[in-house]
């Protein structure tokens, strides 16, 4: 069974969550994806505190997926830093471990 990760993504709006979600989805990079929102961001860029209003997007992805689905993500992001960390998932129910690695082609 594919080891599987859980893929956090923040986004600055629903549009460019679902964008990533779709491709990771259509690519079968991804077996799942849900969106959350909106959250409150407090972040440092550029020597300044800033806030912001952002939706995370989650993806639970075989881990063989992880540098295809990063240069994905990167790709469609408009940040020049996207905040992109992934977990593996070390505890997962069998039946959903089969689904995710038949929905997906790692």
């Amino acid at each position: 069974m594919a080891k599987l990760l859980l893929i956090r993504v923040t986004c600055p709006s629903m549009r460019v969550a679902e964008e990533i979600a779709d491709s990771a989805l259509e690519t079968r990079l991804a077996a799942c994806a849900n969106i959350e929102g909106p959250v409150t961001s407090s972040y440092r860029w550029k020597g300044v505190i800033e806030q912001s209003f952002e939706f995370i997007l989650w993806l639970k992805a075989p881990e063989a997926s992880w540098l295809k689905l990063e240069q994905t993500i990167v790709r469609i992001h408009p940040y020049d830093v996207p905040a992109v960390v992934a977990l593996p998932l070390t505890h997962v129910s069998p039946a959903y471990a089969a689904w995710a690695t038949e929905n997906t082609e790692a």
